[in-house]
């Protein structure tokens, strides 16, 4: 258990971040540019954050809080979209925790998801959701991989229906996945997509996210990093020079950029529990963006 000892440790901490250097550097970035949902005109910062892997840790420990201070200079830098999944390795209930340790749930647009085979399962899947993340409802109810996606969307609307989300949507993570997800766009009516959409994959670009833009749908983009696979292939390697000239100061940013380019996107998603990380993620959501000749560039350079 979470003992009262534990609380005002952890509150004294939250103290002393409000007057770190870092903190009043994130909130230098808090001009982050937003973007509206089509279904329903609300802006989200195009900066978002995700939890796999990186909010997989244990509550307490060094790496808990090395990303308690990246979630605070998350949401000092103006950023809001938290995206989880209740099959992250615990992930879930590590964000419910800090959520709730640094009074962030009301900043926070909470983005989860459905990964069950059958009714019972979501249902049971859902109550242990809300329970880890330490809410009552979620802004947005995704459906992880399209798994069972035919039961478990009409489940989702549910749910919206009785006011536990206000968004349903889809994900997928893989290019093999992009047709059933065009197809899942064309059929159903959906507030959100989640893809992936990178300089080394954008295939993306050429019918799905003009679908979506269509439709009128919101999208995440996941593994604009490759899954930080981008970063071994550009290690040592200068950023090109009209990247630096347009105030661009490394290459995650570059990466963020390229994914934010496109106008069917509404936020980038990437996950850090590193603070240092997170600062520079967040300046990625500021200045211009890439224009068609930039983004086609990046893509030949790195097909």
């Amino acid at each position: 258990m979470y003992g009262r000892r534990d609380v005002l440790r952890t509150g004294a901490a939250l103290g002393l971040l409000a007057a770190s250097p870092w903190l009043a550097a994130a909130s230098t970035h808090s001009g982050l540019l937003t973007r509206s949902i089509p279904g329903s005109g609300e802006a989200l910062p195009v900066i978002g954050a995700g939890t796999s892997g990186s909010f997989e840790v244990e509550p307490g420990s060094p790496a808990y809080q090395q990303l308690q201070q990246a979630v605070a200079a998350f949401f000092a830098g103006g950023g809001r979209i938290i995206d989880t999944s209740p099959n992250y390795g615990g992930a879930d209930a590590v964000l419910g925790q800090l959520l709730q340790e640094g009074g962030w749930r009301s900043q926070c647009f909470l983005a989860t998801k459905i990964a069950a085979d059958s009714r019972e399962a979501a249902e049971r899947q859902w109550a242990g959701t809300l329970q880890s993340l330490r809410t009552d409802k979620v802004e947005l109810l995704q459906i992880h991989n399209l798994r069972d996606w035919k039961r478990q969307l009409p489940y989702a609307r549910e749910l919206k229906a009785q006011g536990k989300t206000r968004y349903v949507g889809i994900t997928h993570y893989l290019d093999s996945g992009h047709a059933d997800v065009e197809r899942i766009v064309r059929e159903e009516p959906l507030d959100f997509v989640q893809i992936n959409y990178a300089v080394n994959a954008p295939h993306a670009a050429e019918t799905l996210l003009p679908l979506c833009q269509a439709k009128g749908v919101a999208v995440l983009i996941n593994r604009a990093f490759d899954d930080g696979r981008l970063f071994a292939r550009v290690k040592g390697q200068a950023l090109p020079g009209w990247a630096v000239e347009m105030g661009i100061g490394s290459w995650s940013q570059l990466f963020l950029k390229f994914a934010l380019s496109h106008p069917a996107v509404t936020a980038v998603i990437p996950a850090t529990g590193r603070l240092d990380r997170q600062l520079d993620q967040l300046k990625a959501g500021q200045g211009p963006m890439l224009d068609a000749t930039q983004r086609l560039a990046l893509i030949k350079q790195f097909a």
